[in-house]
């Protein structure tokens, strides 16, 4: 195949031609449900970063823009101006991060999740090594 190698993924691609297998509660599989909420949260980490790259670059065009002086240079020139490009692009990374953030969580849904727990809780508790009880 053109140099190409599949490996297996085992059923991953075909979960859509199964149908799901809700287990059944019974002695040994006790079924939990409780409501949860899903939303779509931005990653901050990823907008900080973008807004300082783009500060950055901000500084560079506008150093670019206009003439040098020539007792500090164009490395002053541009650190001086980085830094407040820098500070700038971190600060409106941030405040459109939080904008984001905050129609994620209008647009949050509820619903419900079942979970199954397979063997008796209470037994659990029992064979828990790490018990403090005696």
């Amino acid at each position: 195949m053109n140099g190409l190698q599949l490996r297996e993924n085992g059923s991953v691609s075909d979960q859509a031609d199964i149908p799901a297998k809700i287990p059944e509660a019974g002695p040994d599989i006790v079924i939990e449900t409780s409501e949860v909420v899903i939303r779509r949260a931005p990653r901050f980490s990823v907008f900080l970063v973008i807004g300082a790259l783009l500060g950055a670059i901000g500084a560079l065009i506008a150093t670019s823009m206009y003439p040098v002086d020539p007792a500090v240079g164009f490395l002053g020139t541009l650190g001086y101006l980085m830094v407040y490009g820098i500070a700038f692009g971190l600060l409106l990374g941030a405040l459109i991060a939080l904008i984001a953030d905050s129609v994620s969580r209008r647009r949050a849904r509820t619903v419900l999740a079942e979970r199954g727990v397979v063997g008796d809780p209470q037994d659990d508790a029992r064979e828990d090594p790490t018990s403090t009880e005696a």
